[in-house]
C-alpha cells in the first residue's frame, strides 16, 4: 500500500530532510519525490510505501501536520486508494 504526501509553503532549508526523517521514524519507505521551487514557493509530492509502517496512517498524518505547522507549511497525507478514487473519471 502507498500514501501520497503533499507539501506546500515558502522555501527554507531542510524541508526534504525533515519530511524524510519522519517517514524513516515511522518505517515508511520513500518511493518517489517530485519537488519544485517557483518564486520562493516550495511544493513537493512524495509517494511512500506504508506496508511496514509501525503506527497507524492517522498517527503518521497527525505527526506530519504538526511538523508542517512548525515549518509554517501545509502538509497533507492521503492513502493511495482515496487519491485514486478522487481522480477516476
Amino acid at each position: 500500500m502507498k500514501a501520497i504526501i503533499t507539501v506546500m509553503g515558502h522555501d527554507q532549508v531542510g524541508i526534504l530532510s525533515t519530511i524524510s526523517t519522519v517517514c524513516a521514524n515511522y518505517n515508511s519507505n520513500i518511493l518517489e519525490v517530485n519537488q519544485n521551487i517557483i518564486n520562493n514557493l516550495f511544493n513537493m509530492i512524495m509517494i511512500i510505501n506504508i506496508d511496514n509502517m509501525n503506527s497507524s496512517l492517522k498517527e503518521f498524518k497527525e505527526e506530519l501536520e504538526s511538523v508542517g505547522k512548525k515549518l509554517g507549511m501545509k502538509i497533507h497525507v492521503m492513502h493511495e486508494d482515496i487519491f485514486n478514487s478522487m481522480h477516476k473519471i
